[in-house]
């Protein structure tokens, strides 16, 4: 399970002109499941998710996290994060992306398991849509991670 977070001020997807999903002052998510990733990652990976410190203090110091904050999240699925171009073309592959048939409820789930671990606002891009992602980067804080 690949996760870029960017701690924004705010944020929106938006598919065929139609806004799906906006937050304020919170993360967005860009999320890709790799071939080997199940449901058994979800819980850990979204309480590591919600209690990251990287939400700033009075003196500008990652101290708080988005539960202390009580900030949202805007979930956007992202197989390309499982881009390959270790075979020295022009064009990526993505043989380690998880297929949309097992993928999409995945991510469906790990949408539920967010508001589970307590963050009130969860919104999402729609799987496999063709999505314009709009932010408001705050900080930048841009956080590649990989479980």
């Amino acid at each position: 399970m690949k996760i870029v977070l960017q701690r924004v001020n705010e944020a929106s997807v938006t598919v065929e002109g139609r806004i799906t999903g906006a937050i304020r002052h919170g993360l967005l998510l860009l999320v890709g499941f790799g071939l080997t990733d199940d449901e058994a990652k979800l819980r850990p990976v979204a309480d590591k998710l919600v209690n990251l410190r990287i939400f700033p203090d009075e003196r500008g110091r990652f101290h708080h996290s988005l539960a202390e904050v009580g900030g949202a999240i805007l979930a956007v699925p992202q197989f390309t994060l499982f881009a390959d171009l270790s075979k020295g073309g022009r064009r990526p592959e993505f043989f380690g992306a998880l297929e949309p048939a097992k993928a999409a409820p995945l991510f469906d789930r790990f949408v539920e398991t967010l508001k589970q671990v307590g963050v009130a606002q969860v919104e999402t891009g729609i799987f496999g849509a063709d999505m314009k992602v709009r932010l408001e980067n705050d900080g930048p804080v841009t956080i590649p991670l990989e479980f």
